[in-house]
């Protein structure tokens, strides 16, 4: 018989039954983990195939949060999208907290610190039990919900990281294990394919969208319109198309630096007209034809203008063709929000190219109308030299002949006093070809002498010369601004009269007493004729640019009934402060 095993050591017997333990437990977590994944799969194919529906970029995002809580039981889920640049998060995207608990937290996370900015530096699958005990974490804002389960799986398009699944608090108190581990990575993977199609469809939008954008403002200017017009159009298609919170054109001033001509915003906006100076360190680079991008407008130290404060990102693009810098095209957007992409950079680069040729042409038609009115200049004062003052000394000389030859001294009085008008005459005449001699440049600079060259000009293509009245001391009390708005409001005034009303006559009046709505003294242009008036669903491009400029300098503009005796004609008033 054999003797009993001593205390604490095994029988023979005993190393085999605990093998068989140990391969019994062995099959046991083989066949969950085979019911498990048998369970899970059908689950996983169909969200694989949720997430690769639609090409829309943020419903994506969205979808995919979505689907990858369900997946793996969690409660919440977000995708934080890294920034072009690695630093911080670009979008983040949630699941799982309603829209009240989102506007208590507040702000988003920006991925600059704790686990989320270490995940961006480190896109490696992280679980962890509790997301408190991690040393990488920095806890939660107020209002925030509690969450100790962590889940993050870095997301790839391309072989690039796009951005980083964040999945926690498992439900019913547990932690998430390996299968949802393995799910959530396979998950990620086909999220990646779907992002990058969904990137590529939204590039593609893009680009149409900008290569609309050219079009519109090549069609507004090849459809007739004045160039200001052109520049309105240029300035609201960049805002749309850059998501921005203005579109602005500046052109370069004639004392230095830049000003801002046109002028595109939700609200009436006083920058038009605005000098930036010379010496700002932009201006300098954008007329060098360097394109200028700034993270915030408004704590940028090279920003000089107080007009910067409301804005945060800003593209400054020179608007330059064949070398030549022909101005500035600005699109800020609101402060706080997104800065600008590559993309949109590349893109509006190219629509600033265009913008520049749309330019260039309006500068050329300008050019051509300039001419044109200058040749008509030159054939009238030929005209009036070569044929009307010829024939008018003649005539004196006819009349002083017969003035000899009479003997009434009645008549001889008469005839006297006719010759003398026929001189005064002949010198206002010569006076008049002098000034359709002289050049714009020289010109004196008083604001009445450039209404009156205005309504000079005017009289060659209208046929007639618009009367004229100054009430007031128009050339000391209207300030420079005004004053050049004032003129380009009337060269507008007398294009459309010209253009559209079959007028046979205009009245001009400049009244630099007048008395605002709100109490102020001002100037007010009134152009009034008798033409055919303004038709029902004319168009009205022109007179919303003169309520424009006069609304930028706080003043206002309207039209009404004209001179014709049955009210018929129009009258267009301008007034703005001094």
């Amino acid at each position: 018989m054999a003797a009993p095993p001593e205390p604490g050591v095994p029988s023979p017997a005993e190393p085999a039954a605990s093998s068989a333990e140990a391969a019994t437990r062995a099959t046991r977590s083989l066949q969950g983990l085979s019911t498990e994944l048998t369970a899970r799969v059908p689950q996983l194919l169909e969200a694989m195939r949720s997430v690769g529906t639609g090409l829309e970029l943020h419903s994506t995002l969205d979808r995919i949060c979505e689907t990858a809580a369900e997946l793996a039981d969690a409660k919440y889920a977000a995708i934080g999208v890294v920034a072009e640049d690695g630093d911080g998060l670009s979008d983040f995207v949630y699941h799982g907290v309603d829209d009240a608990t989102a506007r208590l937290i507040g702000r988003l996370p920006d991925g600059h610190r704790g686990l989320l900015g270490a995940l961006i530096h480190d896109p490696t699958p992280v679980r962890l039990a509790d997301l408190s005990e991690d040393p990488r974490s920095c806890g939660f804002p107020a209002h925030h919900p509690p969450m100790r389960t962590f889940l993050g799986v870095p997301i790839r398009v391309q072989g690039e990281i796009f951005g980083n699944l964040y999945l926690t608090e498992k439900r019913g108190g547990g932690e998430f294990n390996d299968y949802d581990l393995n799910m959530v990575r396979v998950l990620a993977t086909e999220a990646g394919i779907a992002i990058g199609n969904a990137r590529l469809y939204e590039a593609a939008k893009q680009r149409e969208r900008w290569i609309d954008g050219s079009v519109a403002v090549t069609t507004a200017l090849l459809s007739g319109g004045d160039a200001e017009d052109a520049l309105q159009v240029v300035a609201e298609q960049a805002r749309q198309l850059s998501d921005s919170a203005a579109g602005i054109v500046l052109l370069p001033a004639s004392e230095g630096g830049m000003e801002i001509v046109a002028v595109a915003s939700d609200g009436p906006s006083a920058a038009l007209g605005v000098i930036v100076p010379p010496e700002s360190e932009i201006v300098c680079e954008l007329l060098d034809g360097q394109a200028v991008f700034v993270e915030d407008a408004a704590t940028d130290p090279r920003v000089l203008t107080d007009l910067a404060r409301d804005y945060g990102p800003a593209m400054m693009l020179p608007l330059q063709s064949d070398g030549r810098v022909l101005g500035t095209l600005v699109m800020p957007r609101a402060r706080g929000a997104r800065p600008f992409t590559e993309v949109e950079r590349t893109l509006a680069t190219q629509f600033a190219s265009q913008a520049a040729l749309a330019l260039m042409m309006a500068e050329a038609q300008r050019d051509r109308e300039r001419l044109a009115v200058f040749e008509d200049r030159d054939r009238i004062a030929r005209d009036l030299h070569d044929l009307v003052i010829q024939r008018l000394f003649a005539t004196g000389m006819m009349l002083e002949g017969a003035q000899r030859r009479s003997v009434v001294p009645e008549v001889q009085a008469g005839i006297g006093k006719s010759v003398d008008e026929l001189d005064v005459t002949i010198q206002e005449i010569r006076t008049a070809i002098f000034a359709l001699q002289q050049g714009p440049a020289e010109a004196p600079s008083g604001l009445r002498t450039r209404v009156l060259r205005e309504i000079n000009m005017a009289a060659v293509p209208l046929g007639f010369k618009p009367s004229h009245r100054f009430l007031g001391p128009v050339d000391t009390v209207v300030g420079e601004l005004t004053g050049k708005n004032l003129i380009a409001a009337l060269r507008e005034a007398l294009s459309n009269a010209f253009r559209h009303a079959q007028a046979g006559h205009i009245d001009v009046v400049v009244d630099a007493g007048a008395i605002l709505p709100d109490g102020r003294q001002g100037v007010r242009l009134t152009v009034a004729d008798d033409g055919v008036g303004i038709p029902e669903g004319g168009r009205r491009s022109g007179l919303k640019n003169l309520k424009r400029r006069a609304e930028s300098l706080g003043g206002d503009s309207w039209y009404g009934p004209g001179l014709g005796d049955d009210g018929g004609g129009t009258t267009v008033v301008w007034q703005a402060p001094y």
